[in-house]
């Protein structure tokens, strides 16, 4: 049976400019333009558009939204300021991630104030049948899903803030990192947050699914004299493994912890309750068996994802959960789990790659950062 795949408002877009397009998370999204390679470089140097309207974004309103997500969220949420944009972990009773995501606190221009949480596209009707039946203990409360309705774009690259600051009635480079605000372009409504998944500077814009082809057309306009060019779903995955980022099905699943993950700054354990907080409390006092790592192997072949990961002794210790050849730093790179004794910087270990063993390090992560770090929230 053939699957039917959902269409974003920019399909149409991706289309006509020639884009690959393939399944993913039920969407049909652009893999690439032309070159993976040539649209990551130019989120490094320059500056690219990406649709992500394919990821989920629910919104809350009513009093009690702040309370209700932070029953949900490993991360506090009653403390979110307006305009604050905060990433944290939805987890299972186990410590399990059931998704990583973002949620901002928001006012129109109205003065109607209300939460929206983003979250992964594969997750989205996971993330709606876990938060409903919690809807009971806050009825003030109501969840829409406005995926749908809107579209999302993100603009990255360090020529960025300069080249589309002036498209909007509030300038946002005028907002700290992990901040957002509901402005216009061209007397129609946006949210512009500060945020992003690549490692470079940029902003993430939710648009009426309506206005998202002429944003999208009004963005690389602005970005023409920068060399903005769009990007697909390759040269974001490229990206965000080059700045650490972990990606859910790979770093993040129901199996995972987000201690073991590496995301103790996402989860805030002491004077509350939430979801899974007894056993991230059990994980974090006897400390994590297992640890996200850094790798980098030796030669030019990349790991793949499910490479078992060696020690000296050849004995299994882990495995390899994203891997590529770095566009940016020219060797390859690789992110996995290891037992926790292995997972000191410099520990060497060796990789199976298609049955031969490669040599490779732990190391540090992230392996790319630019040079001035965003500050998170």
């Amino acid at each position: 049976m053939t699957e039917t795949l959902s269409e974003t408002p920019l399909t149409r877009w991706h289309k006509t400019a020639g884009a690959t397009l393939a399944p993913f998370a039920g969407y049909e999204m652009p893999i690439h333009y032309g070159s993976i390679v040539d649209e990551h470089q130019a989120c490094r140097q320059r500056g690219v558009l990406f649709d992500v309207s394919h990821m989920g974004r629910l919104r809350f309103d009513g009093d009690g939204s702040a309370a209700l997500l932070d029953r949900l969220l490993t991360r506090r949420v009653t403390d979110l300021p307006v305009g604050g944009v905060r990433y944290g972990l939805v987890c299972n009773d186990d410590g399990g991630v059931l998704d990583d995501v973002l949620v901002s606190h928001l006012e129109t221009p109205s003065g109607t104030r209300y939460h929206l949480m983003v979250v992964n596209a594969s997750n989205r009707e996971k993330m709606i049948r876990w938060i409903t039946p919690q809807l009971a203990d806050f009825p003030q409360v109501t969840m829409s899903d406005r995926t749908e309705l809107t579209a999302m774009i993100a603009v990255q690259g360090p020529a960025v803030m300069e080249a589309v600051g002036r498209l909007f009635r509030s300038d946002p480079r005028q907002l700290k990192y992990y901040r957002a605000v509901i402005t216009e372009q061209l007397g129609k409504p946006v949210i512009v947050s500060r945020t992003g998944y690549t490692g470079e500077d940029g902003v993430e814009l939710i648009v009426r699914a309506e206005e998202a082809s002429r944003v999208w057309e009004n963005l690389l306009l602005a970005g023409r004299d920068a060399g903005f060019v769009p990007a697909g779903l390759g040269a974001r995955d490229t990206l965000r493994l080059e700045a650490g980022m972990p990606l859910y099905g790979h770093e993040l699943d129901e199996q995972i912890d987000p201690l073991s993950a590496g995301l103790a700054f996402a989860c805030n354990l002491d004077g509350r309750e939430f979801n899974g907080d007894a056993a991230l409390r059990s994980i974090r006092d006897s400390g994590p068996k297992t640890v996200r790592v850094g790798l980098r192997p030796e030669g030019r072949r990349p790991a793949r994802e499910g490479c078992p990961i060696l020690a000296a002794d050849a004995e299994p210790i882990g495995r390899v959960t994203s891997g590529t050849a770095s566009p940016t730093l020219g060797y390859p790179i690789a992110m996995g789990y290891v037992a926790a004794e292995h997972a000191a910087a410099g520990t060497r270990v060796a990789i199976d790659i298609r049955g031969k063993s490669q040599p490779a390090v732990v190391t540090p992560l992230p392996f790319y950062r630019r040079e001035k770090a965003a500050a998170k929230a």
